[in-house]
């Protein structure tokens, strides 16, 4: 079980204080947040530095108000070209790679007006051409997109697994793959222990969270019936708390670690 947890979750002035308590609590690695306005590019020296000190930083979370699959071209070629930079930095400091929800927050079905700007296949030929464009890039930095499909409240377009794994294929490249959150799937799966084996081996991230938004263990999401399905399809990647804590952090996130790794066998997961 590789665990890690979002920056902004951890203790300490810098990402090497950081590191020094997550590594005593039980985690293999922080995910970093990249900002827009190519505010991540800035952190270069920063994160260049964390990593000869040793700090593992494996994935990117892409934090921005507009995303790939916006419905106006201009902001739709903005976060194409920061998530690219993100891209970039990964593979820099020697990353896996950075991860994007199609949208967040612009438009939902489930709410008035209830029919968006774009048909359904307006959407997926938007997010084709900046999914091919993104895992283009990825794969000469040598590193991957992650394709993140949110509740039906957030995004209109990518809400399960499988719709992100169709999407992945019709794109065809191998530096595109998905990445499941677990409050979402909570939401949007009949069955996420299922979906996650139907998803196999495009599945290559995952986000922690609990039904409540808050930290594994606080609410109702089957951790053990998910972690039984990563072991089932092989999974080896890193699973990062993208969560609330409801206490303080220094003794919330080992009693996570321990709550996760105590749900059963852990290779490979």
């Amino acid at each position: 079980m590789k665990l890690s947890c979002q920056e902004h979750l951890i203790p300490g002035e810098s990402l090497v204080q950081k590191w020094e308590h997550l590594q005593s609590w039980g985690y293999d690695a922080i995910e970093l947040h990249g900002h827009g306005d190519f505010v991540f590019r800035a952190r270069l020296d920063e994160l260049q530095a964390a990593r000869r000190a040793g700090v593992a930083m494996p994935t990117v979370c892409v934090i921005m108000d507009h995303f790939i699959g916006d419905f106006d071209a201009g902001k739709r070629r903005d976060a194409i070209e920061n998530m690219k930079s993100l891209l970039s930095v990964m593979s820099e400091i020697g990353g896996e790679g950075a991860i994007t929800p199609a949208s967040y927050g612009m438009f939902s079905r489930r709410l008035p007006p209830y029919e968006p700007p774009r048909t359904e296949a307006e959407d997926r030929a938007v997010l084709v051409e900046g999914l091919t464009e993104l895992g283009e890039h990825a794969g000469r930095e040598g590193v991957r997109v992650y394709l993140e499909p949110l509740n039906r409240y957030e995004d209109h377009m990518v809400n399960s697994l499988a719709q992100a794994v169709e999407l992945g294929d019709e794109v065809g490249l191998d530096s595109v793959k998905v990445m499941g959150d677990l409050f979402h799937m909570n939401l949007e799966e009949d069955d996420p222990p299922a979906s996650i084996r139907a998803a196999g081996g495009h599945l290559r991230h995952v986000h922690l969270a609990d039904s409540n938004r808050a930290h594994p263990g606080t609410g109702h999401v089957d951790f053990a019936g998910a972690l039984a399905a990563l072991r089932d399809i092989g999974f080896d990647g890193y699973m990062a708390l993208e969560c609330g804590l409801r206490g303080d952090a220094s003794m919330v996130l080992p009693e996570v670690a321990r709550y996760l790794r105590g749900l059963g066998p852990t290779a490979p997961v």
